[in-house]
């Protein structure tokens, strides 16, 4: 069993390769080979129960702010690592090669699963907030239900690159790519579901700002991290009982990230109407 101080040390070394990664990083081979050992490493790391073991011991003893500040930095130095993968993954497949990291592999099954208890059908219409460079939830989806997808992202080059990658492997599905805010995206009050890659900062905050925008009946998946998981995404936050109602969790031991479920709270005048 690791001890504390090894556990500290796999963080700090975690962070140093991704803070070099992310410095250093060119695109060509073998750095693209580095980078998918390390995230590879890392999502190995994060899922082995043991680890996680080690983890709660540290947590009991209230880890000084110096490693709180470390976890941050984990997590923002690791999801620049996965943008940078993600496209050279993108530039790969319109160049003609293909390849399938164990990372992309887990966030595969993990989309798999997450569908499964999301009921997501051929009417439904999808918003997912941080497509990304490799839109593989945005093909997932409309491959396997027939859904309209919306995707968005604040990266000017990863919405070009994605949509490049939807017109090679989903042609003829109702995918869209938008470089918009959320706030600026039409007929947001026909979505049915919404969901938030695990990645995204600010996501609780975009979600209260999604309340007033959208539909009773809208359904939002958050995809989210806690404990060790938290080091590659953002943790789980309360959200105002008023606006929205935590309706189930999915715990992926085998993942490396979980996801909550949220409707839109029954509030007391919404429950008259309905009872009316």
């Amino acid at each position: 069993m690791q001890t504390v101080t090894q556990l500290q040390q796999h963080l700090c070394e975690f962070h140093k390769r991704f803070s070099e990664l992310a410095t250093t990083y060119e695109g060509i081979l073998p750095n693209s080979l580095e980078l998918e050992e390390t995230l590879n490493e890392y999502s190995d790391f994060i899922i082995n129960e043991s680890n996680h073991i080690e983890w709660e011991e540290w947590e009991k003893q209230q880890a000084s702010s110096e490693y709180t500040n470390l976890l941050d930095e984990l997590r923002i130095k690791s999801a620049l690592c996965v943008t940078l993968m993600e496209k050279y993954r993108g530039r790969r497949l319109l160049s003609g090669q293909t390849d399938s990291t164990e990372y992309f592999r887990n966030i595969e099954s993990s989309i798999r699963e997450e569908l499964g208890g999301f009921r997501v059908q051929s009417d439904s219409k999808v918003l997912l907030v941080g497509s990304g460079s490799f839109p593989m939830t945005p093909l997932y989806i409309a491959k396997q239900t027939g859904a309209e997808v919306i995707g968005i992202d604040i990266d000017d080059e990863a919405i070009d690159l994605g949509r490049k990658v939807i017109n090679k492997l989903g042609k003829g599905l109702k995918i869209k790519l938008e470089n918009k805010f959320i706030e600026q995206l039409e007929d947001i009050r026909g979505v049915s579901h919404i969901i938030f890659s695990s990645t995204v900062a600010m996501k609780y905050d975009l979600l209260n700002q999604l309340h007033p925008l959208t539909n009773e009946q809208v359904v939002v998946a958050m995809r989210y991290g806690n404990q060790l998981k938290s080091i590659f995404n953002y943790p789980k936050q309360e959200t105002d009982p008023r606006k929205w109602e935590l309706t189930d969790t999915i715990i992926h031991p085998k993942h490396v990230f979980d996801v909550a479920i949220y409707k839109k709270a029954l509030t007391s005048t919404r429950a008259g109407e309905l009872n009316g």
